[in-house]
């Protein structure tokens, strides 16, 4: 069981590493996506679909629907999951829908009850945003999960 425990926090480790690369060099902070919704898992891999708000630096709102696919180790059942990111673009000042896109990263997680994970992403509008994980995701339920993770974000209608 220590081995299980000691793989997922070596895995959110290493999306937490990620995700403070991703945020450095000529991005800026845009702005925070939070995100919050329910999760079907899998042996090998999940789906989670979300309803997000973007809250930009720059003021005002935005609410997207997001759709993460993970492939990798993920057993156990989550009912609920919220998670927030930094988003960091090319300038302080981002479009309506220009967070929609595709976006990939590492993805790691544990659950007992209540549990953490983190989701480095990177993509949307020509690759140009990386979402960096704000105090890891908060999730119920039971899991255990690792692997690589792709999200589609689209605006709400």
């Amino acid at each position: 069981m220590m081995r299980i425990y000691s793989g997922i926090a070596l895995a959110v480790a290493l999306a937490a590493t990620m995700s403070s690369a991703v945020g450095q060099g000529s991005r800026v902070e845009a702005g925070v996506l939070e995100c919050a919704g329910n999760t079907s898992s899998f042996v090998v891999g999940s789906v989670t679909d979300l309803n997000c708000i973007f809250r930009s630096s720059a003021g005002g709102s935005e609410r997207y629907v997001a759709s993460i696919r993970r492939v990798g180790l993920d057993i156990g059942i989550n009912q609920s999951v919220a998670v927030a990111w930094a988003v960091f673009a090319p300038t302080r000042s981002v479009g309506r829908g220009d967070l929609a896109g595709g976006y990939v990263g590492a993805a790691a997680s544990a659950t007992v009850g209540v549990g953490l994970g983190a989701n480095a992403l990177v993509g949307g509008s020509n690759n140009t945003f990386a979402l960096q994980p704000l105090s890891g995701q908060a999730q119920t339920g039971l899991s255990i999960a690792a692997g690589v993770a792709s999200m589609e974000l689209r605006p709400a209608r």
